[in-house]
């Protein structure tokens, strides 16, 4: 697949509560078998996006398009190009691996004998085979993470969107949720939209969405962000810290 190809278009959508306006006018798009990284402080509405492109929330005004699929007129369709690891554990810590698996399978239509077979190579590639059987409270925070992402694959999206998903983890858990999904795109090709504060998850050449009081502020490479100093901190700080925010390309 041509990695010109766009997994994500989010165009000039707007959201509110109430009298408060939490997005204006966002618009970027995600490509095929990139790594986008999605940047903001808290309250910037990096949850409340992406529960518009995850359809938890119904567009308002503007358009999300997963893969060429309106997600306003086809939801069907795109939906089923996407998956979705969210911030909050979703797990059910008294079943199984296997059955929180074949639970999510059967939620996207897909019978136990079409299911069953796709376990074993995605618990390999997150390195949790041997606890296929294992109920879920018995795993550490890092090894119930990775259990997430296999079940984000498993009805075959090619858009896998992440919302914090490394928060509360221990170091060597987050390393190792980062290269799981890193190896997602380079090894499958799948698209990733990352949603982050932590900085060190954030390689030079990756493209990089700042979002700040509903605006997007600063979009580019991460080493183009970080600038001549090379400090993409520091970069993220001078545009959040702006009373006011306007689009900076």
């Amino acid at each position: 697949m041509s990695a010109q190809v766009s997994a994500l278009t989010v165009q000039d959508v707007d959201h509110s509560f109430g009298s408060r306006q939490v997005l204006s006018r966002v618009s970027f798009s995600v490509l095929a078998s990139t790594f986008v990284a999605l940047l903001g402080p808290n309250g910037a509405g990096k949850t409340t996006l992406l529960s518009i492109v995850t359809r938890l929330y119904h567009t308002r005004a503007g358009r999300v398009n997963v893969f060429g699929f309106d997600m306003q007129t086809e939801p069907s369709q795109a939906l089923a190009q996407l998956g979705v690891v969210f911030q909050n554990r979703t797990l059910d810590a008294d079943l199984t691996v296997r059955q929180n698996l074949l639970y999510h399978a059967s939620l996207h239509g897909l019978p136990r004998e079409d299911a069953e077979p796709r376990l074993r190579p995605l618990l390999e590639r997150i390195d949790l085979l041997d606890r296929i059987d294992d109920r879920v409270r018995t795993l550490s925070g890092g090894q119930s993470r990775r259990v997430e992402i296999a079940r984000s694959l498993i009805h075959g999206p090619r858009l896998l969107i992440l919302d914090e998903p490394t928060v509360g983890l221990d170091n060597r858990s987050r390393t190792d949720i980062v290269a799981i999904v890193r190896g997602l795109v380079r090894d499958e090709g799948l698209a990733v939209l990352w949603a982050t504060h932590i900085f060190d998850e954030i390689e030079p050449d990756d493209p990089v969405i700042i979002l700040h009081r509903g605006h997007i502020v600063g979009r580019g490479s991460a080493r183009d962000i970080a600038g001549a100093e090379g400090r993409l901190d520091a970069a993220f700080r001078a545009l959040t810290s702006a009373d006011t925010a306007g689009e900076v390309a």
